[in-house]
């Protein structure tokens, strides 16, 4: 088979024109010849209206029954772009994640797919129809309806993708592709033709918001190809991603910025072997992603550790880090949460002295407190105040597009 899968996120169906729009684009691409599997989110803001309701009867529901809840919202939109494309005289068929074959664990609300039996998908396309697919939803081997979680759309579509053999994985989004910055906070972003699995995957987990990062590290596992491309103009190419064939030339490729995060410093901690994983092991088994840890050396024996989470998992983890502090006879947790993460990506930036000593250059020209410090070989990231956050992004991503972006 020759197959094309798409994915279109919840903006991108966010009204019934919307959804002719995308059904259009599938019928162009079944047009061409390829066997077409189309991927939908939930349309626009259903996911939290719904998390509304859900609250409204419960201030702490049931994961289970919230993903019960959650996962109706791409049905909706999955059974409306059938009707859509039907309308246009064309076949297609709505399936769940689970009737597409999508097995999960059962860790609702993060659930990570297990594995994926296309035959039901092989078997619609077999009778020339365009197969529509729930994103952001599986099933346990109990058949329990479970949720991916954040880009959990985006996953499914590379999953599905990965399980046909697909020619390709196109994933649509309000913008034209991937840009050098996030063109609504900088309007001199530019749009990137191509850009590598691994700067793109590190633009996602800093921040950029275009693809989330389990859906590109699955495609750069699997060698999936992948373009990112705008629900609304039909005419633009987007963005390819790419394996990088040159990596002599270290170039800022991306100035990405997160907000949504918050820094947590555990003071005094006793300095032994073995405290920092006590620490770290019990936040991992709640799934949740540490990023940017410090360890300050102090005197006497005591050490003081900073890291930094997503926001949305602080409520979820602040008793196991208060149960550490009590069991070690650490000092009370500081937390911060009017701080943001300012990152520049490249393949090889760090090899060059230049880039980094240009980045912190700008940063203390503009006055701004350098918090933590994290790099890696495609990336650099800096925590700083969050209220002068917006203004580093622009001064920054402008000081790179001047030297050669």
């Amino acid at each position: 088979m020759n197959i094309i899968v798409q994915k279109f996120g919840g903006t991108s169906v966010g009204t019934v024109e919307r959804i002719k729009n995308v059904a259009m684009r599938a019928i162009e691409t079944k047009k061409k010849g390829y066997d077409t599997v189309v991927v939908v989110s939930a349309m626009g803001d259903t996911t939290d209206q719904l998390i509304k309701l859900a609250k409204g009867v419960n201030t702490n529901p049931p994961k289970r029954e919230l993903d019960m809840l959650l996962a109706t919202g791409e049905q909706t939109s999955i059974a409306l772009l059938a009707m859509a494309i039907d309308g246009m005289g064309h076949k297609a068929v709505s399936l769940t994640g689970y009737q597409g074959g999508i097995v999960t664990n059962n860790y609702y609300s993060k659930a990570k797919i297990d594995s994926i039996d296309p035959k039901r998908i092989k078997d619609e396309l077999a009778e020339d129809k365009i197969v529509i697919i729930a994103g952001f939803q599986g099933a346990s081997l109990s058949h329990d309806i479970t949720t991916l979680g954040r880009g959990g759309s985006d996953t499914t579509a590379v999953a599905i993708a990965v399980a046909l053999e697909a020619v390709k994985c196109e994933i649509y989004t309000d913008v034209l592709g991937i840009y050098t910055s996030d063109p609504r906070l900088v309007p001199s972003a530019k749009l990137l033709n191509t850009i590598s699995y691994d700067e793109l995957l590190e633009m996602a987990m800093l921040g950029a918001g275009v693809m989330h990062p389990r859906s590109v590290e699955l495609a750069r596992k699997n060698n999936m190809p992948l373009v990112v491309r705008s629900t609304f103009d039909f005419d633009n190419e987007g963005t390819e991603i790419i394996e990088v064939k040159n990596m002599e030339k270290a170039q800022v490729r991306g100035v990405t910025l997160d907000e949504d995060i918050v820094r947590i410093s555990v003071p005094n901690v006793p300095d032994r072997p073995g405290i920092a994983y006590k620490l770290f092991s019990s936040l991992i088994n709640l799934n949740v992603h540490i990023d940017m840890i410090l360890q300050n050396l102090n005197h006497d024996g005591f050490n003081d550790i900073s890291f930094t989470v997503p926001i949305d998992d602080f409520e979820l983890i602040l008793p196991t880090i208060e149960a550490f502090v009590d069991e070690v006879g650490a000092s009370p947790i500081l937390v911060k949460k009017d701080v943001a993460k300012l990152s520049i990506v490249g393949t090889g930036i760090t090899s060059d002295v230049k880039i980094a000593s240009g980045l912190f250059g700008k940063i203390y020209e503009l006055g701004i407190n350098i918090e933590m410090i994290s790099t890696s070989e495609i990336k650099i990231s800096c925590i700083i105040s969050q209220s002068q956050a917006k203004q580093a992004l622009d001064e920054v991503h402008k000081y790179f597009e001047l030297n050669g972006l």
